[in-house]
C-alpha cells in the first residue's frame, strides 16, 4: 500500500489528532488470544482516563454517583498499574504522530516491514505512566506528504475488539476538544 492510500485509509474518514506524545511501535507476532487480552484491557483503560477525566471537568462534586465512579475508576487503574510493575518494556521516546481510531502514522520503527504485527504503544493521559497497548500492523512504510519527506510507518490497529474501536473513538474525541480548547485559550 502506497502512504498516500494508508493516509486515505486511516484517516480519510476518521477523526484525526496530530501530537507530539511518548509512543512507539514493537514489531511482534502476536496470538488471538493475547490481541484480544490487550483489546480487553485498552478498553477497560480508556473507559477509567474517560470517567476520570469527565469528572474533573464536572462542577457536580456533591453527586454521590460520580465520586463513587471516579474512585472505582482510580481503583482500576492503581490495579492495573500494580499488576505491571514487574513486567520490563520498553520505554517509548516522544514523537509526532498523527492518529485515528483506525491506526497511526509515526516515525519509522527500525525494525519494522510491511505486514509486520506487533504493539502501539502510546501514553493516553500525560499523568498516567502505563502506555496503552494496541495490537497493531503496518500497512505502509515510507516518505509522508506532509512530513517534508521523512521516512514514516502506518499501523493499522487490526483486530480490534468493537468495545475497544469504541472506546478508543471516545477517547480520540475527547483529545480533539482538549487541543481545540487549549487553541482557543491561546499562549
Amino acid at each position: 500500500m502506497t502512504p498516500e492510500a494508508a493516509d486515505a485509509l486511516l484517516f480519510g474518514e476518521a477523526l484525526a489528532c496530530r501530537e507530539h506524545v511518548r509512543a512507539g511501535f514493537v514489531p511482534q507476532a502476536l496470538e488471538p488470544q493475547r490481541a484480544q487480552a490487550l483489546c480487553v484491557r485498552a478498553e477497560s483503560g480508556l473507559a477509567a482516563i474517560a470517567v476520570i477525566e469527565d469528572s474533573r471537568a464536572d462542577e457536580e462534586d456533591a453527586a454521590q454517583g460520580a465520586a463513587l465512579r471516579r474512585v472505582e475508576a482510580k481503583l482500576d487503574l492503581l490495579l492495573a498499574l500494580v499488576g505491571h510493575l514487574g513486567r520490563a518494556d520498553e520505554p517509548a521516546t516522544e514523537v509526532s504522530l498523527l492518529w485515528s481510531a483506525l491506526g497511526a502514522r509515526l516515525p519509522a520503527a527500525p525494525d519494522a516491514a510491511v505486514g509486520d504485527t506487533g504493539l502501539f504503544r502510546i501514553q493516553a493521559a500525560n499523568w498516567l505512566p502505563e502506555p496503552l497497548a494496541l495490537p497493531a500492523r503496518v500497512v505502509a512504510i515510507g516518505p509522508a506528504p506532509d512530513a517534508q519527506g521523512a521516512e514514516m510507518t502506518w499501523l493499522r490497529f487490526d483486530p480490534l475488539t468493537p468495545g475497544a474501536a469504541s472506546a478508543l473513538e471516545r477517547h480520540l474525541f475527547r483529545r480533539h476538544r482538549q487541543a481545540v480548547a487549549e487553541r482557543r485559550r491561546g499562549p
